[in-house]
């Protein structure tokens, strides 16, 4: 039998416990090629017992139950349905869980055993990198900073791909040196199975290091894909391009060219500001084998600097980009989309303040070959796509065409790299994407904005994200840095909506609904039972209470750590194990463990995994770049759903 089944992912079992399921037709579109998963099963001991969750797949036939046995004694009197968890009361630490599908009255094959998390949480030990000096004489060390899932060796299980930023990771704003960036894969047992040191020519920052990870050519493995340089040695120790060549600014008033990688200025003041740039030398996307961390093949990233090369001048690069120092080039987003609706391509993006750049990247028989690449300033490019990009992207299927589009910011592009719409709203630093409000058609995109002279002091706006057409907008006096979206009122139907700028809380619609909004405005997270969603912010998940307007914890990380400064991000949030709800991944604050938290909450509802709706297994790619923000999906998921389409894909190799 062929290991490929074309399959309807079944979004939601259920829109209302106990309710029926009938589903969509298929539409004749192509089918998305999605990881084979296994059960996942998981146990948390939590205050009334311990619970026991595990998914539910795209590829499990209709009526399919589940027996599930606790040290090989079945626990349930009758076969699970509907949901996929179970709150066993009696269970304890020592007590370990398989679950067993019921197909027409035969019991399938066991599950692994999941044994409990006694303290609500798994511990992944960690492999500090060891620190050093810079050339200027100031000594650092290493965080573990934002991380990413793939199944890297094709079991079904995800293994976490980390990246360690140094203690003097610099913004794009900054001058100064850096240490290299590294990158890890773990096992969820905890063994490291390889290091990649990005190298001297690659600086470390939110901006610089975003990467890709999924099973880009089809094999049943993920890879990685991420910009590289001269000396970056991949997870066996090959060194990529000129290992001795370094193209790090010292800021002085050298010849433009010279090995040490200075660049000449004239302008005593921007010495200091070029200091541990990188702004010249050879640039490279190279994709890594996930198993083994190997490099298996590297082409020149487009674009490079300038059209000219590699080794621009700085009036060059600022006729270009709009600065000379690299504040505007170096800036780079990352997203992997299904631009065939069939093969995720990796697509690789360079600016957004003013001349806004991406190219697609397809992996295939060992070869990185380019798509399509988009210039904002190439010839025939309609006005109004240069500066419309946020320190993020999104990856949706807006036209439901089966093939995914590209929502970068307040413009978007087509699955074929060409223009799709312009909203003129300018740059961000939030935005979400999904079927926020379940009584129109399509999908939405809120943002928040802060190039207020230039777009008529709009502060945050919702748009119909197939036409980018502005639905409703508000007003603002300065820059809005925080904005999210997230169904937390079940008194009004679709997401809740609100930013740092405004003191109110907003239904989808525009209208104020509390003059009080929630003052975690970083990440949401589906975690207890009901169909709203949670507030995670710093170490922190809080419920919020619409009664009375305020959040109450759910839970709190002690000894654990956000990332990315204010921005209090977790290293990664996503549906990776149990049922549909969330985990959260954190990193302790001494950096020598992730800790994986999953809800001990039981739940009446139940979903295929997350992980099979398209464009949320497309937002956990993409949660690293930049500004993390967090992942939605294709379909409405809040109170008052409606069973979702099912989208077509194909599970396995």
């Amino acid at each position: 039998m062929s290991r490929i089944r074309t399959l309807l992912l079944t979004a939601a079992l259920l829109p209302l416990a106990g309710a029926s399921l009938t589903g969509a037709s298929l539409a004749k579109t192509p089918a998305h090629h999605m990881e084979k998963l296994d059960r996942g099963t998981v146990a948390v001991k939590g205050a009334d017992g311990v619970l026991v969750s595990w998914r539910m797949l795209a590829d499990d036939v209709d009526g399919t139950a589940f027996n599930l046995y606790r040290d090989g004694k079945k626990l349930n009197a009758k076969p699970i349905t509907v949901v996929s968890n179970y709150l066993d009361r009696t269970g304890n630490a020592a007590s370990g869980y398989t679950v067993r599908t019921v197909v027409k009255g035969k019991e399938g094959e066991p599950s692994p055993t999941a044994k409990v998390w006694a303290n609500g949480y798994l511990s992944i030990p960690l492999d500090i990198p060891t620190g050093g000096v810079t050339p200027d004489g100031a000594p650092y060390t290493y965080t573990a900073n934002d991380a990413t899932v793939g199944d890297l060796d094709g079991d079904g299980r995800y293994e976490i791909i980390l990246k360690w930023e140094p203690t003097n990771a610099h913004d794009n704003s900054q001058g100064g040196y850096t240490g290299p960036v590294y990158f890890d894969a773990y096992t969820l047992e905890g063994k490291r199975l390889w290091r990649i040191n990005m190298g001297p020519n690659i600086r470390a920052g939110a901006h610089y290091s975003q990467f890709q990870v999924a099973d880009y050519d089809g094999d049943g493995k993920a890879e990685m894909i991420v910009k590289t340089a001269d000396g970056t040695i991949d997870g066996q120790g090959k060194v990529i391009g000129d290992a001795k060549a370094n193209w790090v600014s010292s800021g002085g008033e050298l010849e433009q060219g010279d090995r040490t990688g200075s660049v000449k200025t004239a302008d005593g003041k921007l010495m200091a500001q070029l200091q541990g740039r990188i702004l010249q030398g050879p640039e490279y996307l190279s994709v890594f084998n996930g198993q083994t961390g190997a490099v298996i093949d590297t082409v020149p990233y487009w674009p490079s600097r300038v059209p000219e090369g590699d080794n621009p001048t700085l009036d060059r690069m600022k006729e270009v980009w709009g600065d000379g120092y690299g504040n505007r080039s170096e800036r780079y987003l990352a997203g992997t989309a299904w631009l065939d609706g069939v093969h995720p391509s990796a697509v690789m993006a360079r600016g957004y303040y003013g001349r806004t750049t991406l190219a697609a990247y397809d992996f295939r028989d060992g070869k990185l070959t380019r798509r399509w690449t988009f210039d904002s300033t190439a010839p025939g490019i309609p006005d109004g796509y240069s500066g419309q990009g946020n320190h993020q992207l999104s990856i949706a299927d807006v036209d439901e065409d089966g093939k995914d589009e590209i929502i970068y910011g307040s413009m978007a592009l087509g699955d074929d790299g060409r223009p799709l719409w312009t909203a003129k709203l300018f740059h961000g630093d939030a935005m979400h994407v999904g079927d926020l409000d379940p009584t129109r058609p399509g999908l939405e995109k809120f943002g928040v904005h802060e190039d207020m002279k230039r777009n008529g002091y709009i502060g945050s706006a919702l748009l119909d994200a197939r036409t980018g057409e502005v639905i409703w907008k508000k007003t603002a006096e300065k820059d809005t840095g925080r904005g999210l979206s997230a169904d937390i009122d079940p008194r009004y139907p679709g997401d809740e909506v609100w930013g740092s700028n405004a003191p109110q809380l907003f239904n989808i619609k525009g209208q104020a609904i509390a003059e009080r909004a929630p003052r975690q405005t970083n990440f949401a997270i589906w975690w207890d039972g009901d169909l709203l969603r949670e507030l995670l912010d710093g170490n922190m998940i809080s419920k919020w209470d619409w009664t009375t307007s305020q959040t109450r914890p759910l839970l709190v990380a002690e000894g654990m750590m956000s990332n990315n400064g204010t921005k209090s991000t977790p290293t990664l949030s996503a549906d990776i194990l149990g049922d549909w709800r969330e985990e959260v991944i954190l990193r302790s604050a001494d950096n020598r463990e992730l800790r994986i938290y999953s809800t001990p909450i039981p739940t009446t509802y139940g979903f295929v995994t997350l992980m099979q709706d398209p464009q949320y297994r497309a937002s956990i790619t993409w949660q690293n770049t930049a500004y993390n923000q967090p992942p939605h999906t294709g379909f409405y998921l809040g109170e008052g759903m409606k069973t979702p389409k099912k989208p077509n894909i194909v599970i396995g190799n």
